[in-house]
């Protein structure tokens, strides 16, 4: 059982998360819908953990945490999609090889169990990425 995995991160659309954005950002179908990443069970059980888990995303940019789930389409190993939105945002280089758009898919990150750790909520990240977060930890 590895205690880290390096695996290629694509972030992407899906139908729960543009279902919820129509209810709000702030909504807690948008925290469900948005706050997850989707592995390969095969990297899961390398890592040991187990489908609903908190987990720790590592980009060269930052981190964030989101629950690991199993993919709701096809993600062979090696693979990992986060869906986009305020949780992808805090990983999601900004290099964009002169297309004016962020480098959304196709980056390293590093994926840790985080068992004991809290998921943000949208609130939180943004305020949190500009220095207003006011709330507790």
């Amino acid at each position: 059982m590895a205690e880290k995995i390096v695996l290629n991160m694509i972030t992407q659309r899906s139908i729960e998360e543009g279902q919820a954005m129509e209810k709000g950002k702030t909504t807690q179908e948008y925290f469900k819908a948005c706050s997850v990443v989707e592995m390969n069970p095969d990297d899961m059980k390398r890592l040991g953990i187990l489908i609903n888990t908190n987990v720790k995303v590592t980009s060269e940019v930052g981190d964030v945490i989101v629950k690991a789930i199993t993919p709701t389409q096809f993600c062979p190993p090696g693979l990992a999609h986060i869906r986009q939105g305020v949780w992808a945002n805090q990983i999601v280089p900004p290099r964009t090889q002169s297309t004016g758009v962020p480098q959304y898919s196709g980056f390293p990150v590093t994926i840790e169990p985080a068992r004991n750790e809290r998921i943000k909520s949208a609130l939180e990240l943004v305020q949190g990425s500009v220095g207003l977060w006011k709330g507790g930890a």
